[in-house]
């Protein structure tokens, strides 16, 4: 097996593990804030294994500084967790998941706030065509007499989930010196400590299903997806990674159908299609504008 088949598997797998997270943080019946302090928990325990195996646990890794931008990092990163699984009990998986995905477009939004970058007007038009997509999600659930309550707060906390994600990505870009997986190990010892107030322990549920979801939470979600994404990233180019990211949305929507029977509307689908366009338009360079250049 080549190095990009490999990039290809492996990113594939990764992609596949993150679209059933929002199944497993619902069937543990437990509070978001919980189930984001077992991930950290768990999460780092399996990281600290990853660093290990990798050589990663040495002095010098990283300067203060680097270590004070990666727990930053952590603080939004588990903010943005605690958003996204609020979010799958108001406006359901696939449509959390979905909504989730305008990601980039919170990143353009952030450099044009505090780095002065500003947009083109062909990543301002994919803009236009995403807020769209998330207007035509949110008349569709209403329409449909979505299945859950508080549908519109469901895609509040995503889009919310959205913003604080790019806000860890943009920290992250900063560390490019640093080894991924020693900036998640930092990560998920900053959630672990910064959540153990809202600590909780499986109740109603079976204890022994509930142990088990977590630790699939922490070590399959965390540990071995970061471990999945980093090292396929290292091996296949920048746009063969925008393309098996839809791998991620595209497994939410079918796991959400199967589990709970939770089908799209027809304007919520049109919605969906419209922010993973937009998405792969920003990512991809397409254009809108024919006077606009290439490159832009």
């Amino acid at each position: 097996m080549n190095i990009r088949t490999r990039g290809i598997l492996e990113m594939t797998a990764a992609m596949i593990i993150s679209g059933t997270v929002g199944w497993f943080v619902l069937e543990t019946k437990m509070p978001p804030a919980s189930v984001v302090f077992w991930r950290c928990a768990f999460g780092a325990g399996a990281m600290l294994l990853v660093c290990a195996g990798l050589g990663l646990l040495r002095r010098g890794i990283l300067s203060r500084r680097q270590a004070g931008l990666a727990a930053a990092g952590g603080v939004a990163l588990i903010v943005n967790w605690f958003l996204l699984f609020s979010a799958y009990a108001h406006a359901s998986i696939a449509v959390a998941t979905v909504t989730y995905h305008t990601q980039p477009f919170m990143l353009v939004a952030l450099g044009a706030l505090f780095f002065g970058e500003i947009p083109t007007a062909n990543k301002i038009g994919w803009l236009s065509v995403a807020f769209g997509g998330v207007v035509l999600i949110a008349i569709g659930g209403q329409q449909a007499g979505s299945h859950a309550p508080g549908y519109l707060t469901g895609i509040g906390l995503a889009l919310a989930a959205a913003f604080f994600y790019a806000i860890a990505a943009a920290i992250t870009k900063r560390l490019g010196e640093v080894p991924p997986h020693v900036i998640v190990l930092i990560q998920m010892i900053v959630g672990s400590v910064l959540l153990v107030p809202f600590a909780t322990w499986p109740d109603g549920e079976p204890p022994p299903r509930v142990w088990g979801l977590l630790l699939a939470v922490g070590f399959i979600h965390t540990g071995l997806m970061s471990t999945l994404l980093y090292g396929a990233l290292q091996k296949i180019p920048t746009a063969l990674v925008g393309v098996l990211s839809f791998v991620y949305p595209i497994v939410a929507i079918i796991v959400d159908a199967w589990a709970y029977g939770h089908l799209m509307g027809t304007m919520q689908v049109a919605g969906a299609v419209a922010i993973l366009a937009a998405v792969a338009g920003m990512n991809f360079g397409w254009t809108l504008f024919r006077r606009e250049r290439r490159n832009a």
